[in-house]
């Protein structure tokens, strides 16, 4: 084996040219069986100070593939979305905080979208006090474990999508606050603009849902809806949020509260929400726990909230209904896809449990025809006493001396063996009703026909006058 050193070469005493020192070059890498760099891109030694440079090409070639494959994986992670994951921007405010409550009771895992964690302590404290569903999950499963809180500011355009994630639904409850009533270019950058962002990052990544949350008043002028724009033109901004969400081509949802500052969340106990289409009603008040409820069960009933404008408002003389047959009568704007007509077929013509009752019904209609009315059919001893019967005055010499002796005779004590036999007729009450009511039937109507005495006289025969 060749041993190549460096100390047999001659030493000149002026520095090496670049073409001695490539000589030098080539001679250690035809010993070391190595490739030589590119000419012109001499190799940098580890004291350069560039990281980077410290990676050969080929490894440089497998960190370029493995981010290649990271970007692949989190594409295959936004277009595959996770149904039971739901996206809520504004979850620290009013309505938001309360939706995702509301959304943890019915079984959602919450990504909730915040501006900064500090904001989000009332949040977190809430959710921890809530008790676990045990229709909502495996048991013992806390809400708090569904909760997931992201950072996101909604003005800057890179910071939505990577929260957004692989949820399957957005929903938007952010607003233009009103203690900032000084900032001019509140609602445009809050209602309008932001709300914009949100709408184009769900719309990159394909969600299945949007549900936008504006206000009475926004497509149409009316008191006192409209007082709302001497603040900088809140609804003006709110109604170009709703075009946008209209124009993105997502399946979308607007709520369309009224007024939600005074109400508590005990306002339900004595008013009842009313839906109603769009551009119906430019004032009322509703709380925001009731809000809140709706939007929940629009993230759980998507089929029956499809492409529609709701307007809410609660009051004192509406009836309680269930939200979805309130949900239904709302016109959709669009024509749902094929996919979501078939469900709805389907659970329509689904055999529900009270079927079954109602077939059972016939049944004890018929038992209930058969049976007697009287209460005395069991009980022949209990039956009410007949009428009395009537008593002639006994003339020597006449007939009826034989009808006082009968009944005489009938009301004397009757013997054991007579109470043995009625013992026996009570066993048979079905026989002993026959023959009483065809008793009843062959009974003469006059009662004149046992007391001929008693008939009433005829009238008299008219005598021919004689002459």
């Amino acid at each position: 084996m060749e041993v190549f050193s460096l100390r047999s070469l001659p030493c000149p005493a002026r520095p090496p040219s670049s073409t001695w020192k490539r000589a030098i070059v080539e001679r250690l890498a035809a010993v070391s069986g190595r490739s030589l760099p590119a000419p012109g891109k001499p190799s940098r030694s580890p004291r350069d100070g560039n990281p980077r440079s410290l990676c050969s090409r080929p490894r440089a070639s497998a960190s370029i593939s493995s981010d290649a494959k990271a970007k692949e994986v989190s594409k295959q992670e936004m277009s595959s979305k996770d149904k039971d994951l739901v996206f809520v921007a504004g979850a620290t405010g009013r309505v938001g905080s309360r939706l995702v409550r509301e959304l943890l009771r019915l079984g959602f895992r919450v990504r909730a979208g915040v501006r900064s964690a500090q904001r989000a302590e009332p949040l977190v404290q809430s959710v921890q006090q809530m008790k676990p569903d045990v229709g909502s999950g495996p048991s013992g499963t806390e809400p708090i474990a569904k909760l997931e809180l992201v950072e996101c500011d909604l003005e800057n355009q890179g910071d939505i999508g990577p929260a957004i994630g692989n949820a399957s639904m957005v929903l938007c409850c952010i607003g233009a606050s009103e203690k900032e009533i000084s900032d001019i270019t509140g609602p445009y950058r809050i209602d309008y603009k932001a709300t914009e962002n949100l709408i184009k990052a769900a719309t990159v990544a394909k969600v299945d849902h949007f549900i936008l949350l504006t206000s009475l008043g926004t497509n149409k002028f009316g008191l006192p809806a409209a007082i709302l724009n001497l603040f900088w033109g809140v609804l003006f901004w709110k109604r170009k949020a709703e075009e946008a969400l209209i124009a993105s081509g997502l399946p979308y949802t607007i709520v369309r509260p009224g007024g939600m500052e005074r109400p508590t969340d005990s306002y339900k106990e004595t008013h009842n929400i009313v839906l109603a289409n769009e551009d119906t009603y430019f004032g009322g008040q509703v709380s925001n726990l009731q809000v809140a409820e709706l939007m929940a069960f629009m993230v759980k009933n998507r089929k029956i909230s499809y492409c529609k404008v709701v307007e809410v408002i609660a009051e004192t003389t509406a009836p309680l209904l269930p939200m979805d047959e309130l949900l239904s009568k709302i016109p959709s704007q669009q024509e749902p896809p094929a996919e979501i007509v078939k469900d709805v077929a389907r659970s329509s013509t689904e055999p529900k449990p009270t079927k079954l009752v109602v077939e059972e019904e016939p049944e004890k209609t018929e038992v209930q025809k058969t049976r007697p009315l009287s209460p005395y059919y069991m009980y022949a001893d209990l039956k009410p006493p007949s009428s009395p019967t009537p008593i002639p005055s006994a003339t020597p010499g006449s007939s009826n001396e034989k009808q006082v002796e009968f009944v005489q005779a009938k009301s004397e004590p009757e013997p054991i063996s007579a109470l043995l036999s009625a013992s026996k007729l009570s066993e048979d009450v079905a026989t002993k009703e026959a023959s009483q009511v065809l008793a009843q039937k062959t009974r003469p109507l006059s009662p004149y026909t046992v007391y001929e005495d008693l008939r009433p006289p005829a009238s008299p025969t008219p005598s021919l006058p004689k002459y």
